[in-house]
């Protein structure tokens, strides 16, 4: 019961500051890294028990083959899982919710950063620069293709002259 009133109050800090974050300028915070990793331990910690859950259900599954009322005891043994796992599976539904918002949060922030940091005057003077460098060396490439086709269309006529300058007469 513990961890429950741990997650709720985590759960409702977690969507306090969710609210206030979108309300205003939008900055990755280490708290919000923070927060996202308290909110995986609590994905793990419900995992484990959900784990000890179905451990407990198959024990008691495979312990009802010994007793004469079989499906009687299968009955109760997956009421008894069911009450164990109901609890545990909302606490994960809203724990994913609060961690789908996080994380959307957060990519939002780096997004917004990135977008800001392609904006800056620096980085546009280096696309430039890196055009510029590009269409030189698209260029350079053609001028060595035209080169090399001018070259071949001269090869018979060079190969007449080579062979008309070696002839021994």
């Amino acid at each position: 019961m513990n961890k429950s009133c741990t997650f709720k109050s985590l759960l409702v800090s977690g969507a306090f500051l969710l609210v206030s974050t979108f309300g205003g300028l939008v900055l990755a915070t280490p708290a919000e890294e923070a927060q996202l990793e308290q909110l995986d331990q609590i994905e793990r910690d419900l995992d484990l028990q959900r784990d000890w859950a179905k451990y407990r259900w198959e024990k008691a599954s495979s312990e009802c083959y010994q007793k004469y009322w079989v499906n009687d005891c299968l009955k109760d043994s997956r009421a008894k899982y069911r009450k164990e796992i109901d609890p545990i599976r909302v606490q994960e539904v809203e724990l994913h919710e609060v961690q789908r918002k996080l994380r959307a949060s957060i990519k939002d922030q780096r997004d917004a950063t990135k977008i800001a940091e392609r904006a800056s005057a620096e980085k546009a003077a280096e696309r430039a620069a890196n055009q510029k460098e590009f269409e030189e060396k698209q260029k350079a490439a053609a001028a060595r293709a035209a080169d090399l086709e001018q070259r071949r269309k001269d090869a018979p006529k060079r190969a007449q002259e080579n062979k008309a300058g070696t002839q021994l007469d």
